[in-house]
């Protein structure tokens, strides 16, 4: 996907958090929380935090940047405690600031909760509003501080800290999956729509662990039990694990683009390997859109089971043709055009022996603004390559996500700028272009559309946006839109 880049200022897609959480006396929290968000580095790379509890008092560390800047060895002995959540931040909603890093932490009249949050609030400007009316003063810019508030509030009001959890969660509207730290538990949460991932897992037969992402249950040795359900509270405290149904389910929508691009590949999310999903995408990718070739490379690294998959079903070798530098960030430096146009060299090294005189099949999950995949060809291009076909294992991007990942407004998408796939063709210099069927997805994924949320290709949104939310934001696009296409 584009947002892997380096060089992205703001149109860019990116992920949603990572959060986990862990119930386990006796055990070493603190560090098991470090490997966890290690795993889930991928989903954030802004900022870190890992709140803890000894029983008694909670302490916690947040800093920008990644997991292992976050976090040192006096830091890690320092957050001493039976029970911990974790988290890794994009910003989704809010700016990049340490007042905006995770868990955020709140004190009520019973003691202190911590919370840490993936998805975004729909409704988080008119919550705001009115936790302001109500005379709160918020410091930080995002939803989650909005729902770390309304939890305290709710609870200094019950006297009951799980109880004010299940108030809220009845008013908020979008998608969430938190991680709840209190002196006592660790507590787990999710939407009525399930619309980002959440997991439990065992350690050691006693303790409970919570993560987005099957992948740090693996990391820290721990068997994966089950997922949160849908609206669904799950306790771990002393004694043992609660479940509590929140909320009515309307139906399952889970993001779509945590087979594409968002989980790791070794990641099961709704019972489904991310790997094979994708390995499946290509799969119907080569069967759907076959081309002439000689050769079938990834874009590394989110493209390359697709790709492996292509390559199969097609019967064209396999190969490396894109070398990655691994020790490129993702998103802290802001560049100028230059830069931006350096991004791609610096990121990315054509393989000239693999590519010379070759005609090439390009594959990758997604195309966001294709200036990436403009520069991408190009290095391949100049690498020797007579041609390049790309092959896109998802469908064309149109829509903005409202529900936690930070997606360019229309505008900027250029599935949405372009009436056709051959304009898209000619903007990114490629040979030939092919974009995976709605229903080819679908397929390769394996996983039954009333359990997915499409917004992104389809621009039918599961939970419904708020008028005044999706009407400021397309008449903000619907402006910029016009700028753009004046310019052309």
């Amino acid at each position: 996907m584009e947002a892997d880049g380096l060089c992205f200022a703001r149109p860019r897609a990116r992920e949603a958090c990572g959060v986990f959480g862990i119930y386990g006396p006796g055990e070493d929290v603190s560090r098991l929380t470090y490997f966890g968000l290690f795993a889930l580095q991928h989903r954030g790379q802004e900022s870190a935090g890992i709140a803890v509890s000894d029983g008694k008092k909670l302490d916690w560390h947040r800093e920008m940047g990644l997991v292992y800047q976050a976090f040192d060895e006096p830091t890690l002995t320092r957050l001493r405690g039976d029970l911990a959540i974790g988290h890794t931040r994009y910003s989704t909603t809010g700016s990049s600031t340490l007042a905006n890093a995770q868990p955020m932490v709140g004190k009520w009249k019973g003691g202190t909760v911590a919370l840490a949050h993936n998805g975004n609030l729909v409704n988080a400007i008119h919550l705001r509003a009115k936790l302001e009316a109500a005379g709160e003063k918020l410091h930080a810019t995002s939803d989650s501080e909005v729902m770390l508030r309304m939890v305290v509030r709710e609870a200094n009001r019950t006297g009951d800290v799980l109880a004010a959890i299940s108030a809220c969660m009845a008013q908020w509207q979008g998608a969430y999956s938190l991680t709840i730290l209190t002196e006592k538990a660790v507590i787990a949460v999710r939407d009525a729509y399930a619309v980002r991932p959440l997991c439990i897992g065992r350690l050691n037969g006693k303790a409970t662990v919570f993560a987005s992402e099957s992948c740090a249950l693996n990391v820290i040795g721990a068997d994966y039990v089950r997922e949160v359900k849908p609206g669904e509270m799950v306790i771990a405290d002393r004694n043992g694990l609660e479940s509590r149904h929140v909320l009515p389910s309307p139906r399952q929508a889970l993001c779509v683009f945590e087979y594409i691009y968002m989980a790791r590949p070794d990641s099961v999310i709704g019972g489904r390997l991310c790997y094979e999903a994708r390995r499946g995408l290509g799969h119907q990718l080569a069967q759907d859109s076959p081309t002439n070739a000689d050769v079938v490379i990834p874009v590394p690294a989110t493209g390359w089971p697709a790709a492996i998959g292509y390559a199969e079903r097609s019967g064209l070798p396999f190969g490396e043709g894109l070398i990655r530098n691994w020790y490129v960030p993702r998103t802290f430096i802001q560049p100028d055009q230059r830069l931006r146009e350096l991004g791609v060299r610096v990121k990315l090294n054509p393989l000239r022996e693999a590519l010379e005189g070759k005609r090439v099949v390009m594959v990758d999950d997604t195309i966001v603004r294709g200036t990436t995949k403009r520069g991408v060809i190009r290095l391949i291009r100049e690498a020797g390559a007579r041609e390049v076909h790309v092959r896109i294992s998802a469908p064309p991007y149109k829509w903005p996500c409202y529900y936690g990942v930070d997606t360019s407004n229309r505008s900027e998408l250029v599935a949405a700028r372009c009436r056709t796939v051959d304009e898209i063709r000619e903007e990114i210099g490629a040979d030939s272009l092919a974009y995976q069927s709605l229903e080819g997805l679908l397929e390769g994924v394996a996983v039954p559309r009333r359990k997915l949320c499409l917004a992104c290709f389809t621009g039918r949104y599961p939970i419904p946006i708020p008028r005044d939310v999706k009407l400021s934001k397309l008449d903000l696009e619907e402006r910029a839109w016009r700028q753009t296409k004046d310019s052309r």
